[in-house]
């Protein structure tokens, strides 16, 4: 797998500085859970999901979610189960090359029970997304997890969704955070990221944000990410990786707002055509919010379309002055500290202090890649929709 392997070698050749690395489900988590990028989930219930997602992997797709979950009816569960293991095998007899795939699971006993009837497709299973997690619920899914490694000889990771009403709720929300903050160390090597169900938070409220709004507009919202990153997602070795919040649109809706992309990046050759197309598609506010995602300490995002996932990608992509920022406070010779003017001249690195930033922005441009100086995430969306 390599991010933009999609695009014909010349086409990335003329986009990044340095190319995204390749990398395959045996990699270390460390780089699994950087590259998850735009994990798309698809409801187990697809009669062609096999077809799916040879084709979405073809179209750039790293990383999906098969969900057993939220996305079906209660009653259509054992049938979507049995098509798993038909979609598995056809999967396994195709040999094409295949994104990092997950089982959302209702209940712990789904996880040993689907690892035992995948068979030997089960190699192309890279783990499961638990839901609802807390302390209390988590810790019979990771010991179901477990025990369903043992005994398939698979690395299979864990990414479990905190989204409960325990997390959201004020009188709760301290003392959960502490259980699940607990939960995951205990089984840290098998949590690869954390996934944040927002559109739960805004269910316990009856809230949901329009599409020019992001996750961050809704205050109540904005407070637990805030708080799951500062418990969850610390650089200092305690951390794991927190990823973004679902955007739940995709089609043009009556706008109230003007829209959010500003025109200046947009003023040559086509790129106009592009900025109307993702207003038209209310991709402008994802892509704000895809940027407070990262300021906020997340890392990448929980997509329901397609559509999303060039987005996610482009803007993933380490720019060349970020790069270039990051290797100058990385630089052995500065380990003591310090501070210097950027080679960009326009802001200040102190060492100590962004250090901590530069090992992230370089974790993220080995699999990302980053981008030629000229280029900007309107040349990769562009690149990305051509090819």
């Amino acid at each position: 797998m390599r991010h933009f392997g999609h695009l014909p070698p010349g086409v990335r050749d003329s986009l990044f500085h340095q190319e995204p690395c390749e990398f395959t489900t045996a990699a270390p988590a460390r780089t699994l859970a950087a590259a998850l990028g735009a994990t798309l989930y698809s409801p187990a219930t697809r009669p062609n999901l096999a077809d799916d997602v040879i084709k979405l992997a073809g179209n750039g797709v790293v990383s999906m979610v098969l969900c057993l979950e939220d996305s079906i009816d209660d009653a259509d569960v054992p049938a979507a189960e049995e098509n798993l293991v038909r979609q598995f095998a056809a999967l396994d007899e195709r040999g094409a090359e295949l994104p990092l795939l997950f089982i959302r699971v209702r209940e712990p006993g789904q996880i040993p029970d689907l690892a035992q009837r995948l068979g030997s497709s089960v190699r192309h299973l890279s783990g499961f997304v638990l839901p609802k997690f807390t302390d209390e619920r988590g810790v019979p899914f990771l010991e179901a997890l477990t025990d369903a490694e043992t005994a398939t000889g698979q690395r299979l990771f864990a990414m479990p969704v905190l989204e409960s009403p325990e997390l959201l709720h004020l009188e709760t929300r301290t003392e959960t955070l502490a259980g699940i903050a607990r939960t995951v160390d205990k089984y840290r090597e098998r949590v690869l990221a954390l996934r944040l169900g927002v559109t739960d938070f805004c269910s316990a409220y009856g809230l949901r944000r329009a599409p020019a709004m992001t996750a961050y507009d809704v205050q109540i919202v904005a407070a637990v990410i805030a708080d799951v990153v500062n418990v969850l997602g610390r650089a200092d070795g305690t951390g794991f990786t927190v990823t973004g919040p679902v955007w739940e649109y995709f089609r043009l809706q009556e706008r109230m707002f003007k829209p959010q992309l500003r025109r200046s990046p947009f003023m040559e050759g086509r790129a106009e055509e592009l900025r109307t197309a993702l207003i038209e598609h209310d991709l402008d506010g994802l892509l704000r919010e895809i940027e407070l995602d990262r300021a906020n300490g997340l890392q990448g995002k929980t997509c329901i379309h397609p559509s999303h996932v060039l987005p996610v990608h482009a803007l993933s992509v380490v720019s060349h002055e970020e790069f270039s920022d990051a290797r100058d406070i990385l630089r052995p010779e500065r380990e003591g500290g310090g501070v210097m003017r950027s080679a960009y001249t326009n802001k200040m690195n102190e060492v100590k202090p962004h250090r901590a930033w530069a090992e992230r922005t370089l974790l993220r441009a080995e699999v990302f890649g980053v981008a030629r100086e000229e280029v900007g995430f309107v040349e990769l969306l562009a690149a990305g929709l051509a090819g």
